[in-house]
């Protein structure tokens, strides 16, 4: 059975792309493990939700400020040297949380050093996007970004588990510890593969600021790319900020422990995977279309925090929410991959990073001075209202549904006639 996904020419008979696929795998576990044990070192530190979310934010924060950085440096050198660096320098930071003890550090050294996190994040995560067309033949690239995808979301499905677990026998500080290591060891396997040179490493480079500006050019002109980006801004400000900040705050202080939010994360990671899935098998012309349609879906998180009935109501919500995301990430990357040259993709991925995460830091840290002024309730009700809002808006803008530029569509059909 497993022979057919080794066989010559299939996805994993491609070395690079293998050791990349187990690397990411091993990575996420001890990513999706940070969130949960950040947020239990912040709740048990005294933090409330205005704290809780002003840490969450320095994260998101420095990839804001530096993912644009990272972008070009990641379109300068060899992608995986990028990423080495930025694994063991995010290892070197878990590192620190577990030999000074997060438990006995200040609330503000604590976000400095989630902050440096958020620097890591800036540079892997152009580099590990645009790092995958130089690892398989074009062909594949849909299964290979969906694969990528995959594993990232049953990682996002046990890390959280394996946090709590971790955290319940040996203590936030060793969990911290547990995560660093396991970000050493994906960096070992980033060491064997064999990126091919790609010549305009080689040759003279223009300047810093010319390449960030060509890389926005690009952007405005395919305005698929550009709505998409403006859409997940907003989006991720309100809606995505909001549960994730009173996730773990709400369902420690209804049901009274941390297992609701570990699972919690986990189903949605687990609805994600399954999503993912089923796109890569679900052949559509418009393939924008069923993303945003299912992107809608996410609105089911913060209804179910704004009426937290129950523990299993928070978790197959949570579950449902997650059968939101497996489409978009299953289409946008490799429609970007598609439509973009590959010598700017480590921009335009650091600029789709900063745009759909350049508000939210803003959005972490009203999060509790919002709830404060209008209540929990209303705060996310009026969340998903805005959510659904955007996600119709962005669909009237051309290419949209398509995620596909309608110059190069016009262009390709006319090409066509002229032939024929």
């Amino acid at each position: 059975m497993l022979k057919k996904y080794f066989a010559p020419g299939s996805l994993f008979s491609y070395k690079g792309y293998r050791n990349f696929f187990i690397s990411g795998a091993i990575f996420v576990l001890g990513a999706s493990a940070f969130p949960i044990a950040l947020a239990v070192t912040v709740l048990d530190n005294g933090g409330d939700a205005s704290a809780l979310g002003l840490i969450l934010a320095a994260r998101v924060a420095a990839g804001t400020l530096f993912m644009l950085v990272g972008g070009v440096w990641a379109d300068r050198l060899p992608r995986k040297w990028i990423m080495i660096g930025a694994d063991s320098f995010r290892a070197v930071i878990c590192l620190i949380l577990l030999f000074i003890s997060a438990n006995n550090l200040p609330l503000w050294a604590i976000g400095l050093l989630v902050f440096l996190m958020g620097l890591g994040d800036s540079f892997g995560a152009p580099a590990g996007s645009a790092i995958v067309p130089s690892l398989v033949p074009n062909e594949l690239l849909p299964a290979g970004n969906v694969a990528k995808g995959i594993v990232a979301k049953v990682g996002n499905i046990v890390g959280p588990g394996l946090g709590g677990l971790a955290i319940t026998v040996l203590g936030a500080d060793w969990t911290f510890g547990f995560i660093g290591v396991s970000f050493l060891i994906a960096t070992s396997l980033i060491f064997t593969i064999q990126e091919p040179p790609r010549q305009e490493i080689l040759e003279d480079k223009p300047t810093f600021l010319f390449e960030l500006r060509e890389g926005f050019k690009l952007v405005w002109e395919i305005k698929w790319i550009a709505a998409s980006i403006a859409m997940a801004s907003f989006q991720l400000m309100v809606i995505v900020a909001a549960e994730s900040v009173l996730l773990p705050v709400i369902t420690r202080r209804e049901f009274h422990t941390d297992s609701v939010f570990a699972l919690s994360a986990a189903m949605f990671s687990l609805g994600g995977a399954l999503s993912a899935i089923a796109a890569i098998k679900f052949q559509t012309k418009k393939p924008g279309l069923v993303a945003i349609s299912l992107w809608g879906v996410f609105a089911v998180a913060p209804l179910v925090l704004a009426f937290p009935i129950n523990e299993t109501f928070v978790v197959v919500g949570y579950f449902i929410a997650g059968l939101s995301i497996g489409g978009w990430e299953a289409y946008w990357v490799t429609a970007v991959q598609r439509e973009v040259p590959q010598d700017m993709q480590g921009r335009v991925f650091s600029i789709d990073m900063v745009g759909s995460g350049g508000l939210m830091p803003i959005g972490m840290a009203l999060v509790g001075p919002i709830v404060l002024l209008m209540g929990e309730r209303t705060f996310l009700l009026s969340a998903i209202v805005f959510h659904i809002l955007i996600c119709y808006l962005v669909l009237l803008v051309p290419g949209v549904k398509e995620m596909r530029d309608p110059r190069r569509t016009a262009s390709d059909s006319s090409s066509m006639g002229e032939q024929s």
